[in-house]
């Protein structure tokens, strides 16, 4: 299979370019042994009736609200209408004051405080947000303060903080060290920064451990016990910025705060879409204004990166071409060379320069592209000679049977084994977990690894009742990276299985897609797309909504576009509208169903703009097609 093959459908009109390790897409397998379920809401009608007439919306959009968990008219409003004003008041995360005051009292003795970060895109827009508002602070304070950062190398450091890095700190004259999307589990690190004399403020928002949290002056976090921060998913961008709202407030006059905060949304907005976190609540808000805020790019490394991302502030860009042109670009410094030219980018002045950090962004995605490809290509030649049984497929470079590399002759490099790890779950509906290897200086091979999952399937309890196999592992239900020695691969790959035929179910094996509603072609408006527009922006927690149309009939033969892709012409009911349906990577299937003009399918699908001036309006994007089971006259 060419490794295009694996691109996954999505509600675009032009081919994805590439999509973010965490983004979650309705995908379809070539070949899969089961047909899709489609999985409905379970709604209370009574209820959603109640809600469209209260809030004097569609009953479509009404029912679409409910299932995203909005119940009043006054939650509609503010769903519907994303201000700058729904930001939570930060002081109501706990351990706030104290990090503030700590901050405060760094500034005033003009002491050297370091942020430590992390290498993706949320670690880094991070250190970008909390170095700017600590900045901004110490310069109208007239303050001496420094802040420095360190954003530690994926492969030569790995995730989270390393006690010999406090100890550079330490010894460079640093006496305050603030932690952005990582630290709620770096008990070590706490505990060394304590020997060292130094104070250590943690932002973080994954999950913390089940025993506690670290010993540090203070610790940001909304889902440690005890916090009462309503908004629980925001990205480590997110609760970066907190802080620096914090901050900021207590400096800056209301009117300045309400003028610059929308700028710093700019960039945790990318954050916020890259780590998929839920786009409800503070997010939704944060992603709403920093969409808006990027159409007026001011900094000229981000201005730079747009330009190269093909995102044009002069016209409407969405949600998803933040995640799928923006995002990879600001990740590949971390998947490929050294993250820190990120946040250099994104705070140098100096237009030049910021060009030529952008171009090497870019150049670094395309390097990232190449390189998964030819690793999906071998990956593909190995899942040809996988028994039929497996569940939870452990794929590696070869170096665990013997060999040093794959039959390319390449290791798989560690920074896109995440992907290729999502990409196999896409391609076999199964639990997947992707290896390289590498010798050390004392000629030991140790094999690092990223697993991802599906639904229904918690992939760190499976990786966790291996846990004696691993040098080092943690993730969560979908996601999960370790470390082992290579010669324990083997017996990795046995035990999973094992795990796996003990745990996966026949439906859980079974492909779903999650349809929000059934609405047949006939009722398909532009005022009703104008509503459905409003739902923007989209992603996870707010998908764009999939609709279900039974009895759909094929207007026109198949046409098939550059091989991969199939543009069908439908209708529905007697004298109902005719509408372009567009299919990426579907020719094969569509191809297989032996579809024919006259044909009736029962169509799981998107609503689409296309905004071409010849050819525009309404279309379809195919989510799942199936043979039709009712006719329509």
């Amino acid at each position: 299979m060419a490794a295009s093959s694996w691109m996954t459908a999505r509600t675009m009109r032009t081919e994805p370019e590439t999509a973010p390790e965490s983004t979650t897409m309705q995908t379809q397998p070539e070949e899969s042994p089961l047909p899709s379920r489609w999985v409905f809401p379970v709604l209370e009608a009574t209820a959603v009736e109640e809600l469209a007439r209260a809030a004097g919306l569609p009953l479509l959009l009404a029912q679409l609200l409910w299932a995203r968990g909005i119940r009043t008219a006054p939650d509609a409003a503010a769903f519907l209408s994303p201000a700058i004003g729904q930001l939570c008041d930060p002081y109501r995360m706990l351990g706030m004051e104290a990090a503030v005051c700590r901050i405060q009292e760094a500034i005033s003795r003009g002491e050297t405080v370091l942020i430590y970060g992390d290498y993706d895109v949320d670690g880094t827009t991070a250190t970008v947000l909390l170095k700017t508002a600590i900045e901004r602070v110490a310069h109208a304070l007239g303050s001496a303060t420094q802040v420095r950062y360190h954003v530690p190398h994926r492969i030569r450091e790995g995730y989270g903080m390393q006690n010999n890095v406090l100890a550079e700190a330490h010894a460079g004259g640093v006496r305050l060290v603030i932690s952005v999307d990582t630290g709620i589990r770096a008990f070590a690190a706490a505990e060394e920064a304590a020997r060292l004399g130094l104070d250590l403020i943690v932002t973080d928002h994954h999950l913390p451990e089940e025993h506690g949290i670290p010993q540090a002056l203070a610790v940001l976090n909304p889902n440690q016990p005890g916090c009462p921060y309503p908004c629980k998913f925001l990205c480590g961008a997110g609760v970066a910025f907190k802080l620096a709202q914090a901050l900021l407030q207590q400096h800056e006059p209301a009117e300045t705060c309400a003028r610059i905060l929308p700028s710093f949304l700019k960039l945790l907005c990318i954050a916020t879409i890259a780590d998929a976190v839920p786009l409800l609540g503070e997010n939704r808000m944060i992603v709403s204004i920093g969409l808006q805020e990027l159409r007026r790019p001011v900094q000229p490394g981000l201005r730079s990166l747009m330009q190269l991302a093909q995102l044009d502030p002069a016209r409407h860009f969405t949600a998803t071409d933040v995640a799928f042109r923006l995002a990879p670009r600001i990740n590949a410094a971390g998947r490929m060379d050294v993250a820190s030219d990120v946040v250099e980018l994104f705070t140098t002045r100096e237009p030049q320069r910021a060009q030529q950090l952008a171009e090497k962004l870019h150049q670094l995605n395309e390097e990232r592209r190449a390189t998964e490809a030819a690793a999906l290509e071998a990956i593909e030649a190995q899942l040809a000679e996988q028994p039929s049984e497996t569940l939870c497929y452990v794929l590696d470079d070869g170096a665990s049977s013997g060999a040093s590399s794959d039959a390319s002759g390449k290791n798989w490099h560690r920074g896109v084994i995440g992907i290729l790890a999502s990409r196999v779950v896409d391609r076999t509906h199964r639990p997947a977990l992707v290896l390289t290897h590498e010798t050390d200086e004392q000629g030991h091979s140790h094999a690092h690894g990223s697993g991802r999952s599906i639904d229904g399937f918690h992939l760190l309890d499976a990786v966790t009742s291996c846990s004696g196999l691993f040098t080092r592992f943690g993730g969560h239900a979908h996601a999960v990276g370790f470390s082992l020695p290579s010669e324990r691969v083997p017996e990795l790959r046995r035990r999973l299985q094992d795990y796996a035929a003990h745990h996966l179910t026949p439906e859980t094996l079974q492909p779903a897609v999650s349809c929000d509603a059934e609405l047949p072609l006939e009722r398909i408006t532009p005022t009703l797309y104008a509503w459905l527009k409003r739902l923007e922006p989209l992603g996870m927690g707010n998908a764009d909504p999939v609709f279900a149309a039974r009895g759909v009939s094929l207007r026109s033969p198949v046409r098939i576009m550059k091989e991969r892709h199939v543009r069908l012409r439908l209708s529905q009911g007697p004298g109902g509208a005719a509408f372009n349906a567009l299919g990426w990577n579907w020719a094969e299937k569509i191809l297989a169903m032996g579809l024919q003009e006259g044909s009736q399918i029962d169509l799981a699908y998107r609503l689409n703009e296309n905004t071409h001036p010849d050819f525009g309006g309404l279309e379809l994007s195919l989510v799942d097609v199936q043979p039709s089971r009712r006719t329509t006259p």
